[in-house]
């Protein structure tokens, strides 16, 4: 038997594990239909600006910039599991309160962007603490292919999300649409219930030790490491890039490609295709390029391609957008599950939340300024224009990993086991 099949195997025995997978396969495809929604409901029904779109995608985001820090404390002081409860019962409510809205003729773009600030302040508690939660879950040999079926789940989503949300917002309306990642939220909730698995309990804090302290340990850990700081920097960068080019996509598909509303969806699912095939063959092309060196391998070979979707024109060229955009869930996908592994397995149990929220506060920090330069260059310069510097700039940010210690190893080192996890019934 391969060790990618008894890696497979093992998960499969994981019954809490396999819940915390399938809630995430439905909350990811809701989220991947209001990633068609939301924009659309904005330049469609709102008659938004460039540059008013530009700022929403810069709105889902931008609690990643303020509140991560003090997140990643608060989660290494508390039991993740409840948190990811928490935060997905109030996302219910946030986007819930979309098609209640469209359905009185009540919604402004002042509630698309309150809705988009407030979802994200729960994305980012959920997020840190669902990266921190899977060490629990699984064990260190079977790290790499837990994060590759995740990941592999969340490109399923990008791949079937956007042409349900784009079926649905041509029958119910973009408004209608988002009811269904409200109601992935409600599924996902039900699944984390299910999980008996419990964290150990952090150890101890001292009393008098302030959140400021906690937030100065999780930074100094990322920053004062050698690769983790340069995984960052290049995460970070393409980040920026990435919310450019999210920022002028839905423009340039309709406005410049001259794209049905309903259509849409459907040519986002199909580069959302990449991302499976990445994510189903991250573990293989690890093993076999090594699995600390393909983290530069995939940003600067695997990557290179996806400037063609800044090239693709009206009729079948339009095909080209599918195409480079697909290279890029490809190659992010196989970045994201190898360095987000490499993280797992280097940083202590005791700073793991504070590392994910460290980490996330810059990479995820950069992603509403990227969509606010988005909009400003593809109102200045031209959304063509603009969305060639974004892929360009995306496929640059490999040079990072590059230059590091990266480039002198070919595995990253076995994580050590952790405590065993509490099981209850």
């Amino acid at each position: 038997m391969t060790e990618a099949a008894k890696d497979l195997q093992g998960l499969w025995r994981q019954r809490d594990f396999l819940l915390l997978w399938s809630g995430q396969t439905v909350s990811e495809m809701g989220s991947a239909v209001t990633e068609v929604a939301l924009p659309l409901l904005a330049v469609v029904a709102l008659k938004a600006s460039t540059f008013q779109v530009g700022l929403l995608t810069a709105a889902t985001t931008l609690a990643f910039a303020v509140i991560a820090l003090p997140a990643g404390a608060m989660v290494d002081g508390a039991a993740k599991r409840s948190i990811m409860i928490v935060c997905n019962l109030l996302r219910l409510l946030i986007i819930g309160s979309v098609p209640v809205a469209g359905a009185f003729g009540a919604l402004t773009m002042a509630q698309l962007y309150a809705v988009a600030v407030a979802a994200g302040v729960c994305s980012v508690f959920f997020d840190v603490s669902y990266q921190s939660y899977v060490p629990s879950l699984v064990r260190p040999e079977h790290l790499m292919s837990a994060n590759g079926r995740l990941g592999t789940t969340q490109a399923f989503a990008q791949l079937g999300g956007p042409s349900l949300g784009g079926g649905l917002v041509g029958v119910f309306g973009a408004a209608g649409a988002m009811t269904a990642d409200a109601v992935s939220y409600a599924v996902s909730v039900l699944s984390v219930l299910g999980i008996r698995t419990r964290e150990q309990p952090p150890p101890p804090r001292p009393a008098d030790e302030t959140v400021r302290h906690r937030i100065a340990e999780g930074l100094k850990f990322v920053f004062g490491h050698a690769i983790l700081r340069r995984v960052v920097a290049c995460t970070a960068t393409a980040n920026l890039f990435g919310g450019m080019s999210s920022a002028l996509a839905m423009v340039f598909l309709i406005r410049v490609l001259h794209v049905r509303p309903a259509l849409t969806g459907l040519i986002m699912a199909g580069a959302a295709v990449g991302g499976i095939v990445g994510g189903a063959l991250a573990g293989r092309l690890a093993r076999k390029v090594g699995s600390a060196r393909i983290i530069w391998v995939s940003m600067l070979v695997f990557s290179a391609p996806q400037v063609i979707a800044a090239a693709a024109w009206q009729g079948w060229g339009v095909l080209l957008f599918p195409l480079g955009w697909g290279v890029a869930y490809f190659s992010g996908m196989v970045y994201n599950i190898a360095q987000i592994s490499y993280r797992q397995s280097v940083t202590p149990p005791d700073l793991m939340g504070r590392m994910n929220a460290a980490v996330r506060w810059v990479v995820w920090g950069t992603l509403p300024l990227g969509g606010v330069i988005g909009g400003a260059l593809g109102t200045l310069i031209g959304v063509r224009p603009a969305l060639w510097l974004a892929f360009i700039g995306s496929w640059a940010a490999g040079w990072f990993v590059f230059f590091s210690p990266l480039r002198r190893m070919r595995d990253v080192p076995q994580a050590a086991p952790a405590s065993a996890p509490v099981v209850t019934s």
